[in-house]
């Protein structure tokens, strides 16, 4: 079995059935801080199935949209961080 063959058929399925159970946790999640940890964990995950897939097709390309959407979520849980912080504070 290929490395290429090993992530298509055992760690995508795996990422897949991550990537249901943490929408379900943002669609249920009861607090708004249980949805932006998922929301947050969500696009980490959408890194992951980015690389893979770059590492199964074998093109790089795929790594700088990886990276840019990194970024996109380190940036948004800064500032999600950010507003609720200042909500509690002004409560």
């Amino acid at each position: 079995m290929s490395v290429e063959s090993y992530l298509g058929y055992v760690v995508m399925p795996i990422i897949c059935l991550s990537i249901f159970f943490i929408m379900l946790r943002f669609i249920k999640g009861p607090q708004v801080v249980d949805r932006v940890v998922a929301l947050d964990l969500l696009i980490t995950v959408g890194v992951a199935f980015i690389t893979l897939f770059s590492i199964i097709v074998n093109n790089s390309l795929f790594l700088d949209e990886a990276m840019i959407l990194a970024l996109i979520a380190f940036l948004s849980t800064v500032a999600f961080s950010y507003y609720i912080y200042k909500r509690k504070r002004d409560e």
